[in-house]
């Protein structure tokens, strides 16, 4: 199954220099559209984010049918979301997101969700991380700004 992965969970991992977790959790699934490469380049050019190296990840292009379904989620959720969730509702992909707006209309699409936090309970799932190292991650992001809904991983 595809994994489309947007910019709140890219930038998560991105602003604690730990981008190689993604990897490590998700594997050769995970994929991003151009669009969010877009607003993570814009966040680098910004400074809100790191300069990070992205060449691990497969950025896909929209199909035609796609493109529709963007343009009428654009209304809804930015450009990067829109993206994702148009990718994974043609081709029977889940997204990575921790946008509320994005998770609802991932509910109305039957598109399954996870974020962060999902990430984060995988990495100590598969041994890659342990828990504690997994809740002081949590912690970091947390001061860099992930409004994240639990403290440490065990609340989940």
């Amino acid at each position: 199954m595809m994994l489309l992965l947007d910019n709140t969970v890219l930038s998560n991992f991105a602003l604690v220099d730990r981008i190689e977790l993604l990897s490590k959790a998700l594997g050769s699934e995970v994929a991003t559209t151009s669009q969010v490469i877009g607003e993570f380049n814009d966040g680098v050019a910004r400074n809100r984010l790191p300069e990070t190296k992205l060449d691990w990840l497969e950025v896909i292009s929209m199909e035609a049918k796609e493109e529709t379904l963007f343009r009428e989620l654009l209304a809804r959720v930015n450009a990067g979301e829109a993206a994702c969730l148009a990718v994974a509702a043609q081709r029977n992909g889940r997204i990575l997101t921790d946008d509320r707006d994005a998770r609802k209309l991932a509910a109305q699409l039957k598109i399954p969700v996870s974020g962060t936090l999902g990430i984060l309970l995988r990495l100590v799932q598969i041994g890659a991380l342990t828990s504690p190292d997994a809740d002081e991650i949590l912690k970091q992001m947390i001061a860099g700004g992930y409004r994240s809904p639990v403290k440490k991983l065990e609340e989940l």
